[in-house]
Order: C-alpha cells, then sequence, then structure tokens
C-alpha cells in the first residue's frame, strides 16, 4: 500500500511540469527551454511553436497580417531550435517530427485561406519545416548516423 502511494505520488509529480506547459506564456516556455538540458528543449520549444500557430492562425483571421507574419517566423525559429536541440541529443526524434510535420499542414490550411500575395512568407515557413522534418527523419533512420 506504501509502495503503490510512492508510486502514485511520483506518477503525479512527474506528469506535472507537462500539465503546466499548456497555461505557460511562449516567453515563460522559451526562458525554460534555453536554461533547461539539451535533451529537454525540444517538447519546451515544439510547444512554443505550437502556440505561435495558434496566435499566427487567429491573426491572420483578424486581418493582422504584419503580426502573423511575425508569429510565423516564430514558429519557423521555436521549430529549428526544437529540431537542432532533438538532433544533438538524439532524443524526442519522433516527437518534434510529427509536432514539425503537423505545423507544416497547419501552415498549407492557413495559406489556401490567404490572399495570394500573403502566401509567400508562410510558403517558405512550409518549406523550412520540412527541410527540418527531412533532417529529423535523416537522423532517425539514415544509414549509419546512429
Amino acid at each position: 500500500m506504501r509502495q503503490s502511494l510512492a508510486t502514485l505520488c511520483l506518477m503525479l509529480a512527474m506528469g506535472v511540469p507537462f500539465a503546466v506547459a499548456k497555461d505557460e506564456t511562449v516567453q515563460q516556455l522559451i526562458q525554460r527551454a534555453n536554461t533547461a538540458r539539451i535533451e529537454d528543449q525540444p517538447p519546451l520549444y515544439s510547444a512554443a511553436a505550437e502556440k505561435q500557430l495558434k496566435a499566427a492562425d487567429e491573426l491572420y483571421t483578424a486581418g493582422k497580417v504584419s503580426e502573423a507574419r511575425e508569429a510565423v517566423t516564430d514558429v519557423v525559429t521555436y521549430s529549428d531550435k526544437a529540431s537542432s536541440a532533438a538532433i544533438e541529443s538524439g532524443k524526442k526524434l519522433k516527437n518534434t517530427e510529427i509536432t514539425v510535420r503537423r505545423m507544416a499542414a497547419k501552415l498549407r490550411d492557413i495559406k489556401r485561406s490567404l490572399a495570394f500575395e500573403d502566401q509567400a512568407p508562410v510558403q517558405g515557413a512550409i518549406d523550412r519545416l520540412e527541410t527540418l522534418r527531412t533532417q529529423l527523419l535523416t537522423k532517425m533512420f539514415g544509414k549509419g548516423t546512429k
């Protein structure tokens, strides 16, 4: 009984940091990522990129194109940092690749809803995310890179 209670407390304590990350701002996530160990950085940077992607979608919907472009730039920056940390540490490669793939798909959806002159920066972001995905997949499945 005592051991199972200790195990339950340990499991809850390990889950708390991930539950808190949902409520954190982008800046708080970035600060945590900058000070975290390299193997803990990919999920933090990915969460920040996802939050910025959601903000970009909302900004484009509201017609605030210049602010949305900045958010898209942040998505690429944070995704790049997440990918670099995952590749360097060799940890969280799969989760980072999945997150980057989903963000690229969301950006494709956003691009389809934009005016032609607003699509180029989003396409550039999509291309960069696809490059990051390729690098992650090469690290995961490339011959002799393990």
